[in-house]
């Protein structure tokens, strides 16, 4: 990527859209955003960004649905998906729909800039993008409530587990090790 490449965020968290934007211009990355599929659409096709980092949720809609059409208006383009529900299965849905790489979500500027020299064979370490196991149980748990409307029996009966199991894993939210917030 050269210094005149324009980049995309997508994402409906106008905070975090923000924030991201501005900690990505300190590191001199320009870019543009968007907080629906239209809106994101309309930019790509005026500015046809260099990346994208796409946010898996983008209130009913799904990110995943933005893939091809933004690999079709710049074939080189980076696109990233960010998610705060991390699972596998959509990771190589994404992979396949052509993304190029997958980040847990709140993706910081250090980790998207990771992401964004991956293509040019610079070695990035393991460690730096492996999210710890606990805090994949809890995205998984907090997506089952989500799906589930905040009801613990539901989602108990979502995850297979016995519901004052799940009632105890709730009231031991995950602590600072979650993992950085954006910069």
């Amino acid at each position: 990527m050269n210094d005149t490449d324009v980049g995309l965020l997508i994402d409906d968290d106008e905070l975090y859209l923000t924030t991201l934007q501005r900690s990505l211009a300190r590191r001199g990355l320009e870019t543009r955003t968007a907080a629906s599929i239209a809106e994101a659409l309309r930019v790509a096709d005026e500015i046809r960004p260099a990346f994208a980092l796409v946010d898996l949720k983008l209130g009913d809609d799904s990110g995943l649905t933005l893939i091809r059409p933004l690999r079709a208006l710049r074939a080189d383009m980076r696109i990233l998906l960010v998610t705060g529900y991390a699972s596998i299965a959509t990771a190589v849905d994404a992979i396949k729909r052509g993304a190029d790489d997958y980040l847990p979500k709140p993706a910081t500027a250090p980790m998207i800039l990771r992401a964004l020299e991956r293509h040019k064979g610079d070695a990035v370490a393991v460690e730096s993008t492996m999210i710890p196991l606990h805090r994949l149980e809890w995205e998984h748990i907090q997506q089952a409530m989500h799906e589930t409307g905040g009801n613990v029996s539901a989602a108990a009966r979502l995850l297979n587990m016995h519901r004052r199991s799940l009632q105890r894993k709730l009231a031991k939210r995950p602590g600072p090790e979650r993992g950085p917030e954006p910069e």
